[in-house]
């Protein structure tokens, strides 16, 4: 048998709806621990029974700082394609794009809404715009995954992903080399640290083990069943290193990368 890389599964199904402090029943957390075979919901402590992106983060930020590997998936983007560093003459430096983006997209400061900044109430979203013909090589890789800048059409990420990328850099300054996100801070995993990736939660998603179940609550548990299924079965490597070229791992590297993107071509 295999010796499992992870010792703990998340999957996140997330939302860009409301404020960062509004409960929304869109945000669904499921955990697979190492002796477990079935994914449990997870739900913030006390009386209130859903998740808002504030509440969640902290609760990343405390659960990653536990010494246990964990794998999480989150189904949003972690950047944007080339066009958008290329059109707005950004370096092709992860960080200092989160740094860029959150400058103009504060969409983790209290009370702002995605559409506050843009619709031109907060922020400066205008001068950080992008196309919604535009998509990663990663989306066009996976199939059927849409532009982060195509808003406004059934099974878009691109407000959960312009609502979600501020909480990206806050759980990264927090929490240093005790989280790894693949695969801008390298492609190969170091040993014992917690990663967090792309995950795309249609590619994993078994309808058949949804019954009783609402769609989030279905993609979230997809995402935190798949993670534990291809690590314990020795798989994961695999999807950790796809089949790019020289050029593609390049682009790769800093549009980001969808953990499985390849299933869709099998």
């Amino acid at each position: 048998m295999p010796t499992p890389t992870f010792s703990r599964y998340l999957g996140i199904d997330y939302s860009g709806a409301g404020t960062p402090e509004q409960r929304l029943a869109g945000i669904r957390v499921y955990r697979l621990e190492a002796d477990e075979h079935v994914p449990r919901e997870i739900f913030p402590v006390g009386c209130a029974r859903r998740w808002g992106r504030r509440a969640l983060a902290e609760w990343l930020e405390t659960v990653l700082r536990e010494p246990v590997p964990t794998l999480v998936g989150i189904d949003h983007a972690l950047s944007f394609p080339l066009e958008y560093f290329v059109e707005h003459g950004l370096r092709h430096d992860w960080p200092a794009f989160l740094d860029d983006f959150q400058c103009h997209w504060p969409t983790d400061a209290v009370g702002v809404r995605v559409e506050d900044v843009r619709r031109g109430r907060v922020g400066a979203g205008a001068a950080r715009s992008g196309d919604a013909r535009w998509r990663r090589l990663t989306d066009r890789r996976a199939g059927g995954a849409k532009s982060v800048f195509h808003f406004d059409v059934p099974g878009s990420v691109a407000k959960s992903t312009h609502a979600g990328l501020p909480w990206v850099r806050l759980l990264r300054a927090r929490l240093g080399e005790r989280l790894h996100c693949w695969p801008f801070d390298g492609w190969t995993l170091a040993p014992g640290r917690s990663v967090l990736v792309e995950a795309y939660p249609a590619l994993y998603r078994d309808d058949e083990a949804c019954g009783g179940l609402t769609p989030d609550q279905c993609d979230a548990r997809a995402v935190a069943l798949w993670l534990a299924r291809e690590d314990r079965a020795g798989r994961l490597d695999g999807w950790l290193a796809p089949s790019l070229d020289a050029v593609e791992r390049d682009q790769a590297a800093i549009e980001g990368w969808i953990l499985g993107a390849e299933q869709s071509l099998r």
